[in-house]
């Protein structure tokens, strides 16, 4: 991400609520391209605006949240958006979902206006963001799909794609859960390092964001190595 502007959209359909989410960006520094009240025009929006976040209800009339995720992260492949879900429901089926949508990051409602907005930071940064106790569910979500017989890599996958031993390094500490700047503390290198050291190797293995990257690392054993 550069210099400019963090450009973020926010979609709720009660308007009160969308703008002042929409407000208290702004004044933090992100410029609000847009924002939407359902599904459809959320969709139409984001499109039209390309926004690096999208800021995310999951109650929407018309198109729900969890297809709206889907339609922008990965069936529009001109799209580089992130979206962070902001809910008021913490329920379990409700988190997973729109995390295999897609989203890169779950907040609930009742999360404070400075917890909002350094959630957005992180999730333009690619970083998961998560409202305490959902992060670990996802984890645990994903070691229970990687133990399923379906989805075992074949032992003689071909044109796996070489990382080097630095980018292993960080995968499998993103596979252990660890932030960004835990990962720069941890093998003190700098934060941007380790972002470029990600992207670099959802680049390798054609995936599209870290939640696909952790999965793919959990299901070759790379968390309990």
């Amino acid at each position: 991400m550069s210099d400019d502007p963090v450009k973020v959209m926010v979609v709720d359909d009660h308007p009160m609520w969308r703008d002042a989410v929409a407000r208290d960006l702004a004044e933090a520094g992100y410029e609000v391209v847009a924002t939407a009240g359902d599904g459809h025009e959320a969709v139409r929006r984001a499109r039209a605006t390309a926004p690096h976040v999208l800021v995310l209800d999951l109650n929407l009339p018309g198109v729900p949240g969890v297809q709206v995720c889907k339609e922008l992260v990965g069936g529009d492949t001109r799209l580089r958006l992130r979206v962070l879900v902001l809910s008021a429901s913490g329920e379990h089926e409700d988190v997973l979902e729109a995390v295999k949508s897609g989203a890169t990051g779950y907040l609930l409602k009742s999360a404070a206006r400075e917890e909002l907005i350094d959630a957005v930071r992180r999730t333009a940064a690619g970083e998961p963001v998560f409202t305490p106790g959902l992060a670990g569910l996802v984890l645990g979500e994903y070691r229970r799909l990687a133990a399923a017989p379906e989805s075992s890599a074949a032992p003689d996958e071909p044109d796996v794609p070489r990382l080097t031993e630095r980018e292993t390094e960080v995968l499998r500490l993103v596979a252990k859960g660890l932030s960004y700047r835990q990962i720069a503390e941890r093998l003190v290198i700098s934060h941007r390092t380790v972002q470029n050291h990600v992207q670099n190797t959802l680049g390798k293995l054609h995936l599209h964001n870290r939640v696909e990257l952790v999965r793919y690392a959990i299901e070759r054993g790379l968390d309990d190595a």
